[in-house]
């Protein structure tokens, strides 16, 4: 999967429908093996990702856990130390 793909399921507030495009774009350009399509192909690339956000957000509605939503901050700062841990801190 893109690294660039995060999680979207169970946060307060929801994903937006413009998380869920940026999701969908990345796995349909991962699956493609292009960032962008040639002519060609616009139309059947635009249409993946139209149908895989569409579908995502249907899986987003239907999933059910008995977790509490995760926040958003929190997550992010967890990413940053784990980032950080991995990579190390970059000296400015």
């Amino acid at each position: 999967m893109c690294r660039n793909i995060r999680t979207l399921a169970n946060f307060a507030p929801p994903a937006t429908d413009r998380e869920i495009r940026d999701a969908a774009l990345q796995f349909v350009r991962k699956i493609a093996g292009t960032t962008r399509p040639s002519k060609a192909n616009e139309a059947v690339f635009a249409r993946a990702v139209d149908d895989i956000a569409h579908t995502v957000h249907h899986l987003l509605e239907d999933l059910v856990t008995a977790a509490p939503p995760r926040d958003r901050a929190v997550e992010a700062e967890k990413a940053k130390v784990k980032s950080a841990r991995r990579f190390g801190t970059a000296a400015r």
